[in-house]
Parts: structure tokens; C-alpha cells; sequence
């Protein structure tokens, strides 16, 4: 019983932290483009020049983070770019749109079996959803008005983001130097669009929710094209393979580390 409380007041405690934890440093905008609306939170280098040049890189977070209160986005992968010690060693824009409630980052069909499970269909073509058009308005919208780097512009997301940032990628073919994409998911046919971007891929091998199979059948059809991409299957990890993406000590170095050619 006490065993029980004390397991119980630490999960509550580490709520409180995590709920507590300082995103003022994150302004919150909004993009409002043919009648639709995208908030979004950017965070600027520290002694930000607006006549300089910096990276920038969006993320894009999962299917339980959409909404428009402008803040739920930022519960996975924020608290890694307000650290006092990433902020000076990689001086960079970082973008967190938040996705429509009503719409979903990639353009997939979501099939729920009898057992449980579910099924996702991804297609190779077709107009964007919502939430994708108006990221990719975004993209245009900050690489125009901010001091980015165009050699050095980035996209990661885990879950329904990793399937956007695959998404993205093959959208906005010549944009991004570099990518990112945790626990998600695409067609095979769609990856000779943007194998020429380098990718480290994540996943959970016991992912219940998105299984790993897709990202392994991703990595395998770089690899066939000659694309050799970066990825790391943890054994153990189920859909919250994020955790442990976010951990890898080289994930920012590696990712800023690319140029586009």
C-alpha cells in the first residue's frame, strides 16, 4: 500500500513539473491564411539578429496535440530547445505549429480493426489535408520573413508529425537539408521523393499504436535507392519511442549538422 502512494505521488509530481515547465521563451503567433487559422510558437535564438542567418527547424507533433489553444504542441520535444545548454550550442528558429482538431498532419487513412488494432493507408497522391496546407504555408511564411539560413531549414515530428514530416519532405522536395521522423509512416512508393534528403529514423519496436513495420519497410526502401539513412529501432520502446529519440546525445548535432546541397 505505501509502495503504491509513493509510486503514485511521484507520477503526480512529475506531472506537476512537466506541466509547470517555463514555454514563455516560445512566442505565440498565429497564421491565418484563406479563412483557416494555424497558431503556432516560435523560439528565437538567444540575441536573435533579425539581419542574420540561422536555421530553423520545424516540429511536428502527434494526433493528442492538436487543438488551437497554442500550447499542446509544445508537451513533447519543447523542454529539448529551452535548455540553456542547447540554446547556446545550437543557435537556431525552432517552429511548433499546433494541427486542426479537425485534421490530421498527413494524408492517410486511419482503419480500426476488430481486435483492436489499427490499420493506416497512406496515399501517394493528392491535395493536403488542412493541417498540411497550412504548414506549408507556414514554411513559406517563415522562410520569407525571418533570418533563416535557406541552406540550413529542417523538419522532425513524431507520430501523425512522423508522418508528416515524410510528407513534407516529399511536398517541399528542394527545401529541407535535414529530417527527423519518430514512430510514423509512409507509402514505399513515396520515398524516392525525398531520398536525397538525409533522415534518421526512429521507432519502438513494441509500438502498439504505429507499428514499426513502417518504418522498417522505409528504411529498406532508402537503403534500396542508395540512400543510406540514419535510424535506431529500440528493442524495448512502444509508441513513446520519443523519450529515447529525444535522449540520443547526437540527434542535434547530426541534424544541424546538415547542409542542402
Amino acid at each position: 500500500m505505501k509502495q503504491t502512494t509513493l509510486i503514485f505521488f511521484g507520477c503526480l509530481l512529475l506531472s506537476m513539473i512537466t506541466q509547470a515547465q517555463d514555454f514563455s521563451s516560445f512566442q505565440s503567433k498565429q497564421l491565418i491564411y484563406k479563412g483557416d487559422t494555424l497558431p503556432y510558437r516560435i523560439l528565437y535564438p538567444e540575441h536573435y539578429d533579425p539581419e542574420g542567418q540561422y536555421p530553423v527547424l520545424f516540429f511536428l507533433h502527434g494526433a493528442g496535440e492538436r487543438g488551437n489553444d497554442n500550447e499542446k504542441q509544445l508537451v513533447h520535444g519543447a523542454s529539448l530547445f529551452v535548455s540553456d545548454s542547447v540554446r547556446k550550442a545550437f543557435p537556431a528558429i525552432v517552429v511548433f505549429p499546433q494541427c486542426p482538431t479537425d485534421s490530421y498532419w498527413s494524408n492517410v487513412d486511419i482503419r480500426s480493426q476488430d481486435d483492436g488494432r489499427r490499420e493506416f493507408y497512406f496515399r501517394t497522391a493528392g491535395r493536403p489535408t488542412k493541417g498540411m496546407a497550412l504548414f506549408l504555408r507556414l514554411v513559406n511564411d517563415v522562410l520569407e520573413n525571418e533570418a533563416v539560413d535557406e541552406q540550413r531549414v529542417y523538419v522532425g515530428g513524431l507520430s501523425m508529425g512522423g508522418m508528416g514530416t515524410y510528407e513534407a519532405l516529399r511536398r517541399k522536395r528542394n527545401v529541407f537539408a535535414g529530417a527527423f521522423a519518430i514512430c510514423g509512416g509512409d507509402h514505399t512508393s513515396n520515398v524516392k521523393k525525398y531520398a536525397h534528403v538525409p533522415l534518421w529514423i526512429f521507432h519502438g519496436e513494441k509500438d502498439d499504436v504505429v507499428p514499426s513495420t513502417h518504418s522498417h519497410a522505409l528504411v529498406a526502401e532508402l537503403n534500396r535507392l542508395g540512400a543510406r539513412p540514419k535510424y535506431t529501432f529500440y528493442p524495448e520502446a512502444n509508441h513513446n519511442s520519443w523519450d529515447a529519440a529525444f535522449a540520443e546525445p547526437n540527434l542535434l548535432s547530426w541534424l544541424f549538422g546538415k547542409t542542402k546541397k
